[in-house]
């Protein structure tokens, strides 16, 4: 059975819980059942952030992450918030800029995430969407098909090329 709880973490104005609401929405699309939740600092931008995502196959009885299988952190702070709520066995998403923790039970994968961002696209906004192409390329959890319809009705209208180039840039991040 399928039943996978992701926390997207970092910092407000990254864009990460739009980022959830779009892999929740992917996930809808392919008949699975998904609830997404956020919250963040008093500060708009720069506070920090957290969308958190719970995929099932089966019905979801809580609704909050507790401890979770894959956990994205875009900032150092949010690593260190949110590493003791990462299982054992589980994945752990980090930017470059974010020193790898010593932790031996779990999977880690440091990538170029805001810098493909802001130096390949040139354009930091859509680091949240080369993080999902990241996300899902390790994990598969929902279809390349609904996460790319799901960023294309998500995004603002006139940036749809460059989130699907956010996409795939992300997809390219993982050999």
């Amino acid at each position: 059975m399928k039943y996978k709880e992701l926390r997207l973490s970092g910092s407000g104005g990254q864009g990460l819980i739009t980022g959830g609401i779009i892999l929740a929405v992917a996930a809808l699309q392919d008949g699975l059942n998904a609830i997404q939740s956020q919250s963040y600092g008093p500060e708009a931008r720069g506070g920090a952030s957290k969308a958190e995502v719970i995929i099932s196959e089966e019905d979801i009885d809580y609704p909050k992450v507790e401890k979770s299988d894959i956990l994205l952190s875009l900032t150092q702070l949010s690593c260190d918030k949110y590493l003791c709520d990462l299982k054992a066995g589980g994945t752990l998403i980090i930017d470059e800029s974010v020193e790898t923790p010593d932790r031996d039970d779990i999977t880690i994968y440091k990538l170029p995430i805001l810098d493909t961002a802001t130096n390949k696209l040139k354009k930091s906004m859509v680091a949240n969407i080369v993080a999902l192409g990241v996300i899902n390329k390790i994990t598969n959890l929902v279809s390349e098909e609904s996460l790319e319809q799901a960023v294309i009705e998500r995004v603002p209208k006139g940036t749809e090329e460059l989130n699907k180039s956010a996409l795939y840039e992300g997809y390219g991040l993982i050999n």
